[in-house]
């Protein structure tokens, strides 16, 4: 059997995180599975948090379990995690409180605050990222509105694989594409918007260098080789730390022709381009444009993906009445079809207490069938996403002038093939779904690069079709899909002005 190099990945999603080794041979990469846990915030005192603590103890056990189950090193290690969110510094490199959750409402109204000093338009032409209040550059001036203490005793910001970067190494830094995230980084520029946090008052000092996807850090702390029993030193790789920018890193056969969308809390669907679109339809559109690995652009929309269904799970829960995705997949597909849909962006969804009950009366308020049952609920949010996807296909060949003719879905919502069969039957497009385990292979190929073991991101993508599964959905011909599609697309348009209003 000839030897492979292992990698291990730390994949932190928002709601579960998972430490995995990527075995590579030189031609294929097998993934084993080390550790897995769930992620969720803690509220406290009116305010959500991160509880990044549990989180590094976490990743320590998986650590543990590597070192004893190989009684080695591995040659690498990388960490990717969700956007946005960051911890703050003191002088002594020690984490002053808790990183608060993107969900938190510390920045209900803070865009508009921020848009009286400088003007939207102006902001996303130079960050040529989408406004959403839960962004980086809301929540710090959030801080600065209400003088808080932990941005005056701040020396460093760290967004949040930045951070168990630090925790391993020592080192500070931003790596580009967690950057990129911020709406305080200028891609074209490659530099931090100083006019822009001079403006805020947002203090210049607590931002790291930026260092490219792929960056080696320093080797391993001692004292975390100590804690955690491993038997040398190893490197650690700065990957393309926004787990999105690994995703699409991992994305096979991706080319001109196809869209990604990597599904999962969130879904993010879009095309990878050489230079970013800052046009107003961008900006009126919502897209954003984010650094992937390598620097190439991903200009894609947020979408709220599974994050409704997953929160629909822990209100049942709650009820004592248990599903898995497989009992909600099989009761959706003997649901009746296309009686109500959502649009999974509208602020009803963001946080409510009890999803299942936001989204009938949401259904209610815009005069369409209730959903009852759990397979109704689930039905209509599957459908609700596969018509967002087609109506954000056709918004993406409009602003790219790109012919469109496959749909690359990765991440776990791939696993979905219900939801895969609608979204190949709305979007009238091929639908090839996989890897599941995009975001830690995207990671585990950076550290390969990073380590000399692999060339580029395009061998690197080849060796991923070769070493992992996909299935391929075609379209079906139904023109109750397309009735369908016309129905949402004016609710899209109610929900558009009633937002305005």
């Amino acid at each position: 059997m000839s030897s492979t190099v292992d990698f291990i990945a730390v994949d932190l999603g928002a709601s579960s995180g998972r430490l995995i080794a990527g075995k590579w041979s030189g031609r294929r990469i097998v993934l084993e599975e080390l550790h897995r846990f769930p992620n969720r915030g803690v509220r406290i005192a009116g305010s959500f948090y991160w509880d990044v603590l549990r989180i590094w103890t976490e990743i320590q056990d998986g650590l543990r379990r590597y070192g004893n189950e190989t009684g080695t090193s591995p040659a690498s290690i990388g960490v990717d995690s969700w956007g946005v969110d960051f911890a703050l510094l003191d002088q002594a490199g020690r984490m002053l409180q808790n990183p608060y959750h993107y969900r938190d409402c510390r920045t209900d109204g803070i865009p508009q605050r921020v848009f009286r000093i400088a003007q939207e338009q102006t902001i996303f032409s130079q960050t040529a990222v989408q406004t959403l209040s839960i962004n980086t550059l809301f929540q710090l001036y959030a801080m600065v509105l209400a003088d808080d203490s932990g941005l005056h005793a701040a020396k460093t910001l760290q967004m949040i694989p930045d951070l168990f970067g630090y925790f391993l190494t020592g080192v500070k830094a931003a790596e580009m594409s967690i950057a990129s995230t911020t709406q305080m980084y200028m891609p074209r520029h490659q530099e931090w918007y100083h006019a822009l946090l001079q403006d805020l008052h947002i203090p210049e000092r607590i931002l790291p260098e930026v260092i490219p996807s792929g960056s080696i850090l320093s080797t391993m702390r001692s004292e975390v080789l100590r804690d955690t029993g491993l038997s040398k030193t190893f490197p650690v790789v700065a990957v393309a730390s926004h787990d999105t920018a690994s995703a699409v890193a991992a994305v096979p056969y991706l080319d001109t022709g196809s869209v990604f969308i990597s599904s999962g809390t969130w879904s993010l669907m879009g095309v990878e381009m050489e230079d970013p679109i800052t046009s107003d339809a961008a900006l009126t559109l919502g897209f954003t444009n984010e650094i992937g690995a390598g620097g190439s652009i991903l200009l894609m929309k947020n979408i709220t993906g599974l994050w409704i269904l997953q929160e629909c799970l822990r209100v049942w829960a709650r009820s004592q009445c248990i599903y898995s995705w497989d009992d909600m997949i099989a009761a959706a597909a003997q649901s009746r079809p296309f009686r109500c849909f959502i649009d999974p962006d509208a602020p009803e969804f963001h946080a409510p207490e009890d999803m299942p009950e936001a989204i009938r009366a949401y259904c209610g308020a815009t005069g369409q069938y209730i959903p009852q049952t759990m397979g109704e609920v689930t039905r209509c949010c599957f459908e609700s996403l596969s018509l967002k996807y087609s109506s954000v296909l056709h918004d993406i060949e409009d602003l790219t002038h790109r012919k469109i003719n496959t749909i690359r879905i990765v991440g776990g919502g791939c696993l979905n093939y219900l939801l895969c069969q609608m979204t190949a039957d709305a979007c009238h497009r091929l639908v090839v779904s996989g890897p599941a385990e995009a975001a830690a292979l995207g990671n585990i190929m950076l550290q390969a690069m990073a380590t000399g073991h692999m060339n580029d991101i395009q061998s690197g993508r080849h060796a991923i079709g070769q070493s992992m599964p996909q299935a391929a959905y075609e379209p079906q011909q139904n023109d109750d899909w397309l009735e369908a599609y016309g129905r949402f697309v004016l609710l899209q348009e109610t929900e558009r002005h009633r937002t305005k209003a």
